[in-house]
């Protein structure tokens, strides 16, 4: 089983962001306060990248187009690394039928 508290899927994000930033992510500090556009100047194909990863480690309970299709476009442009690993969280663990 996959561990879904914060400070792993915390982790787990970090890694992939990594991943698919590459170089230019390579001395990029990551927290769970940076924006994916301003902070870590992710294009749409990143994002598309980085659903993917997340997908293929988390399953089809993860789904990023589907969770960014909640929000509205100020919040979309604001988006959060906290944010998505919050959403994380709470998908994995309702598909473990946990609270």
């Amino acid at each position: 089983m996959i561990p879904v508290d914060t400070p792993s899927v915390t982790a787990e994000v970090n890694r992939i962001l990594q991943a698919v930033l590459g170089d230019f992510g390579a001395d990029m500090p990551i927290s769970p306060d940076s924006t994916f556009r301003d902070d870590l100047g992710m294009e749409s194909i990143d994002v598309v990248a980085l659903a993917g990863r997340l997908q293929a480690r988390y399953g089809a309970g993860v789904n990023l187009a589907q969770f960014v299709a909640s929000l509205d476009v100020d919040s979309v442009r604001e988006l959060r690394v906290g944010q998505l690993v919050d959403h994380i969280v709470l998908s994995m663990n309702r598909a473990d039928g946990r609270p």
